[in-house]
């Protein structure tokens, strides 16, 4: 089959690549000059250098994830710094590090007890919790919210603030008082509660997002080795917007009003002459609400339009500065403790990758806040002073220039009891995937490769019926 994928970030991607090596031509159509969606690198004009449009942090329990990269011949090792599950406050306050030799999940039950910084009240009670929660098969109360769920699990107040609010919002883009506990839960029981020791390890980007693995499928394509000896191929075609999606009646019968209605539709995108069996819609909420929204409607069409209105989104900041000398973190990532009322919005710092250690990463999740901010120069003078205040022993080098990336829709708000539709749409032929989707995870990229792989093996199983 002919094959249209419409947005070419990590969900577009990974179905393009599982429907090309499952033997269908497929074209990947990418709005932006590069591939990765909103992991991907860019060249800012504040630096004159590529830079990563946000600082992503992957864990080893994203197994399709590393599937894929595996796949198409990256190594684990070459392509990440890989640590043991730590977490360290940049002001020396707070650290947290699983122990080596123990099996897991005992290797995160030994490290919270030596944690510095903890009273052994807190550590008995985040113990306390996760034991509450594997016991209960991994279930929270039903459509409870994270800061419901450290209430029921009697969190004192001071460990919510210093470890549980910074991995919920970390992890989900949304504030406690918001998130789906559910969901949170199913991040906990997939990393550390996992019982694979791997399976908490952090993964840090050694190289650009676009670089770890977008490019490298991009390559593949063009020299036609993404599939060997099958009947498959990809195509992949930037600095292409789709903005609309056009039913075409089967070869011979010509465009007709009624064609959606038929199994045997065919598909043009915008104004194009080419005619694709199924189309795959990877872009975020409001894209695919736009694109879905032009075609002949029906009541589940409707129906399943509304759906994609109860979605809200949430902004993700990252301040990045080049420094005037190197300096090196003690740790590629740290923990920064958030006072808005201050304008302190950072939450974590990252090591920049360049090899000459002059760039800093600041990451705000949920950063509405931080956005109101009219300011911008009162605004970078409150977080330099946050990091000259928490880094505890470091002079922090004069600031030589500086760039802020924000992604306004990074993700939706998880919320409980948001209904997230699968990847079939009402529509035949068209089919939808992105971290959005019923992934059973927040909005991380690992739920975007599995919803694209699954969108993917949807629609080949689909074609393939008598």
């Amino acid at each position: 089959m002919k094959v249209a994928v419409v947005g070419g970030g990590w969900a577009g991607l990974s179905a393009a690549v599982t429907a090309a090596r499952l033997g269908h031509q497929v074209r990947v159509f990418e709005a932006a000059p590069s591939l990765g969606g909103r992991a991907r690198t860019v060249r800012h004009p504040a630096l004159d250098m590529p830079i990563d449009n946000g600082q992503h942090l992957l864990l080893g329990a994203y197994t399709a994830t590393l599937e894929l990269m595996r796949s198409l011949g990256l190594e684990e090792a070459d392509c990440f710094h890989t640590l043991p599950l730590f977490l360290r406050s940049a002001d020396g306050t707070l650290s947290l590090r699983t122990l080596p030799g123990l099996p897991a999940p005992l290797h995160l039950a030994a490290g919270l007890l030596t944690a510095k910084g903890l009273h052994w009240t807190e550590k008995a009670a985040a113990l306390r919790a996760l034991h509450h929660l594997r016991q209960n098969d991994w279930q929270t109360p039903r459509a409870a919210t994270v800061q419901e769920w450290l209430a029921l699990s009697l969190q004192p107040a001071r460990l919510q603030e210093q470890l549980w609010r910074p991995l919920c919002v970390a992890t989900m883009n949304t504030p406690v008082e918001q998130a789906c506990a559910q969901l949170f839960a199913h991040v906990l029981r997939d990393s550390v509660g996992s019982g694979r020791r791997d399976a908490g390890h952090m993964l840090i980007p050694r190289r650009g997002l676009s670089e770890l693995w977008p490019e490298r499928v991009a390559q593949l394509a063009a020299d036609g080795t993404l599939v060997s000896g099958g009947p498959g191929s990809l195509d992949i075609v930037p600095n292409t917007p789709i903005r609309q999606l056009h039913p075409a009646a089967p070869a011979g019968m010509g465009d007709v009003a009624g064609a959606a209605a038929s199994p045997a539709s065919r598909w043009r995108l915008n104004e194009r002459p080419e005619l694709y069996d199924a189309v795959l819609l990877c872009g975020n909420v409001p894209a695919t609400a736009r694109l879905l929204a032009g075609l002949p409607p029906s009541p589940a069409g409707l129906e399943f339009l509304e759906s994609l209105t109860a979605f809200a989104h949430a902004p993700i900041a990252t301040l990045t500065l080049e420094l005037s000398r190197p300096l090196r973190l003690p740790a590629p990532m740290l923990l920064l403790h958030e006072r808005r009322e201050r304008g302190h919005f950072g939450q974590w710092l990252f090591q920049g990758q360049d090899a000459h250690q002059r760039l800093l990463h600041i990451v705000v999740s949920d950063a509405q806040a931080m956005l109101a901010v009219t300011d911008r120069e009162a605004l970078l003078a409150g977080m330099i002073e946050q990091l000259n205040q928490q880094l505890r022993g470091i002079c922090l080098p004069e600031i030589r220039r500086h760039a802020l990336i924000t992604e306004k829709r990074a993700t939706f708000l998880a919320v409980p009891g948001l209904q997230r539709p699968g990847n079939r749409t009402p529509w035949p032929g068209i089919w939808v995937a992105g971290d959005w989707t019923d992934t059973g995870y927040p909005a991380v990229l690992e739920g975007a490769v599995r919803s694209g792989r699954q969108a993917a093996l949807e629609m080949d199983g689909q074609c393939r019926r008598p």
